[in-house]
């Protein structure tokens, strides 16, 4: 029996506000904020567990694939199509990491606060 369910993975960023919308951007959803309180924003995403943004003073980007900061965690979105998911991800501002392992399966960018993330061949697709 489980203790409890999943509800959201926090993000640490420079600009909690900044980087909501360009994941907003790849998975949709509903940005919810206090404006009282600008170090924190929470994406609902439908269909889906959400994501929070928390703003940290200083925030140093991790290092991937080996780096300094280590990553510590990256998210995977599945796409149809590996070309045009990778066309629109850097339209909302995300870079192309130097190192792409398996570039035919999954392809790994940079978001604008450094973190990486994974646009993976959904299964449907796979040759």
């Amino acid at each position: 029996m489980p203790i409890a369910s999943f509800s959201l993975a926090a993000i640490d960023c420079p600009d909690p506000q900044a980087l909501c919308r360009f994941y907003q951007g790849i998975v949709g959803g509903e940005i919810e904020f206090d404006p009282r309180d600008e170090d924190w924003v929470r994406l609902q995403v439908p269909g889906g567990s959400d994501l929070g943004f928390q703003r940290v003073a200083g925030h140093r980007p991790p290092g991937w694939p080996d780096g300094d900061p280590p990553q510590q965690l990256h998210l995977d979105f599945d796409v149809d199509d590996l070309d045009t998911g990778e066309q629109q991800v850097l339209a909302l501002g995300a870079h192309k990491a130097e190192v792409q392992p398996e570039p035919s399966s999954w392809l790994v960018f940079l978001d604008p606060a450094g973190h990486p993330f994974c646009l993976v061949r959904s299964s449907s697709t796979s040759p």
